[in-house]
């Protein structure tokens, strides 16, 4: 059962992520080559990478479908970004579900090829963060995960709390559901309430003869 709602957040993080890419190719009014390609690197691109960090066969190549899914996504949203009011908003609210499926996927694959524990909530969060740096960096963006509002910790706190249920016995959906809920909610609320980690603040440096120089 669990291995089927994992099959599902993936096909379907693949498809919100390909959206988000496409419609960053619209705001820059790239051709359709340009939809498919963001939609493509942002929907499969953090995949790719925890697959050859892992070790295992690179996703997509095994299932063409995934790839198909992002050129679908693409083209139809080639014809219909015009529509909604505020590609942005729209943009920043499927990231935060395409964050949210990917960060529980990425975490039950690392877990499924044997990785331990704190390895599969790396590959949780790197999964779910790195087609969006891919797909911001293409489009002349500033990477979200560079932006002030909680963006990596909403998916480390989805991925850490879906691996830790998961140790327990017989906590699988719960914990899919969980994980997916938690980042979701967190990056929710930072994106509406401007939530944001304490920034580095400068200070004076330290004289010599306080260092014994």
């Amino acid at each position: 059962m669990l291995e089927t709602l994992i099959a599902l957040l993936d096909f379907l993080g693949v498809a919100v992520f390909a959206v988000t890419g496409a419609l960053v190719a619209s705001r820059k009014q790239m051709d359709v080559v340009g939809f498919a390609l963001l939609a493509a690197v942002t929907g499969i691109g953090g995949g790719t990478l925890r697959d050859l960090i892992l070790g295992a066969p690179v996703f997509w190549v095994q299932r063409p479908a995934y790839l198909a899914i992002c050129i679908a996504v693409a083209v139809a949203v080639f014809f219909t970004a015009h529509v909604p009011q505020s590609r942005y908003r729209l943009l920043l609210q499927l990231d935060a579900v395409g964050l949210s499926f990917f960060c529980v996927v990425g975490a039950q694959i690392a877990l499924s090829a044997g990785s331990g524990y704190f390895i599969a909530v790396v590959m949780g969060v790197m999964t779910a963060t790195f087609g969006g740096i891919i797909r911001d960096i293409l489009g002349g963006e500033v990477p979200v995960i560079l932006r002030k509002e909680i963006y990596a910790t909403a998916a480390l706190a989805g991925a850490s709390l879906f691996v830790g249920l998961t140790a327990l016995e017989g906590a699988g959906i719960v914990a899919a559901l969980a994980g997916f809920l938690v980042c979701f909610v967190i990056r929710a609320l930072a994106l509406s309430r401007g939530w944001s980690l304490p920034p580095y603040r400068a200070r004076p440096g330290r004289r010599p003869d306080e260092v014994g120089l």
